[in-house]
């Protein structure tokens, strides 16, 4: 079928982390039941229809759109997910919760445009490095034109507040940089400028220094800011080898935050122990190894960026939501692609992989 040709591998790999994710989410969310004011069956069919439903029509889409239409209208995609982002801003129309205001609220639910943001940043980003890839070394033609277009969605992202989601989209954006041809000379300058922008948000921002002490020392708020790290701990380490069983987690009911959330990688890790974990990581490895794989096979530079760009996206944004689970990072709020809740963060998700799918019909023979 032409809608899902293009690389059987890559696509079976999306069809085990969907399926895999949408019983990992259903046997997380059952920890709901014994919290107040939960709509188990709510959470689970707005993740089946507007995250699995929705998400796999715009996958098909996705890969069924010429890639020089993609191309060519790459900066108005950008344009339109920009402004889609400044909507959180407007009263009555952005939802505010948690400390921040990073949604749009439907009513019958909320809609992350950050999200659609990342989309629509890869995009363009690569439709602007493809045709000036040979004039990256120049400084004033490479470097601070780079620097100028990360600077606009961060500025948003930052104003929501919504850091991780900057940090993965400066991450992407460095990545995409660099593997279109600009010298390693920018490395040291690049690194520079976002350890100093890091260090002034964690400055200005309470919540981030909160979570960097948090880090250093979870033990010192083991009831407060170190309760969702103290209580992720305790769930993977007592999963042991095989785990407590699927579906048979303890830790999900009363002592986890969100455990169909943030903390889902941790429910998943309890239940099935350190061989599932290892199972569910190395799906995420192959996952973007192969989307690596169809990006060097591209047979035109934007292709092969986007591809990069969508598959660097998604393990880095799965590598740090485990990080933090695991204690190794400070805690940030990103998804566990696939499997957290949200149902934008899900269709986003497939959206992308439906595009790495797309690059992949157009490689080389």
């Amino acid at each position: 079928m032409k809608f899902v040709s293009g690389d059987r591998v890559f696509l079976i790999l999306v069809l085990l982390l969907a399926l895999a994710g949408l019983a990992i989410f259903s046997s997380a969310a059952l920890g709901l039941l014994a919290r107040e004011a939960s709509s188990v069956s709510h959470d689970i069919l707005l993740q089946t229809g507007l995250g699995f439903g929705l998400g796999f029509v715009a996958f098909f889409l996705a890969r069924a759109v010429p890639l020089a239409k993609l191309k060519r209208f790459a900066p108005h995609i950008y344009l339109a997910t920009l402004l889609l982002t400044l909507l959180v801003f407007v009263p009555g129309v952005g939802f505010h919760a948690g400390g921040a205001t990073r949604w749009i609220n439907l009513r019958i639910t909320t809609f992350q445009p950050a999200e659609a943001l990342k989309i629509g940043f890869v995009l363009a980003l690569a439709w602007w490095l493809a045709p000036r890839s040979r004039a990256l070394t120049n400084v004033k033609k490479g470097l601070f034109p780079f620097i100028a277009f990360l600077a606009l969605p961060a500025a948003i992202l930052l104003a929501q507040p919504n850091t991780s989601t900057t940090i993965l989209l400066l991450a992407t954006g460095a990545v995409m940089y660099f593997a279109a041809g600009a010298p390693l000379r920018d490395f040291g300058l690049l690194a520079l400028t976002a350890i100093i922008a890091l260090g002034i948000v964690i400055l200005v921002r309470p919540y981030v220094l909160e979570r960097v002490k948090t880090f250093l020392n979870p033990s010192a708020n083991s009831l407060s800011s170190g309760y969702q790290i103290q209580q992720s701990l305790i769930a993977i380490g007592s999963g042991g080898l095989v785990g407590r069983g699927f579906g048979q987690g303890v830790e999900k009911f009363n002592y986890l935050p969100e455990p169909d959330g943030d903390s889902v990688f941790a429910v998943f890790a309890e239940e099935t122990g350190f061989i599932g974990a290892l199972v569910l990581l190395t799906l995420f490895i192959a996952l973007a190894a192969r989307g690596i794989v169809i990006a060097g096979r591209s047979n035109e530079l934007f292709g092969g960026l986007v591809a990069l760009g969508f598959s660097f996206l998604i393990i880095f944004q799965a590598f740090i939501n485990i990080c933090a689970m695991l204690g190794i990072i400070p805690l940030t709020g990103l998804p566990l692609p696939f499997i957290s809740h949200g149902g934008t963060a899900l269709a986003a998700t497939l959206l992308m992989c439906g595009l790495i799918l797309n690059v992949a019909a157009h490689r080389k023979s």
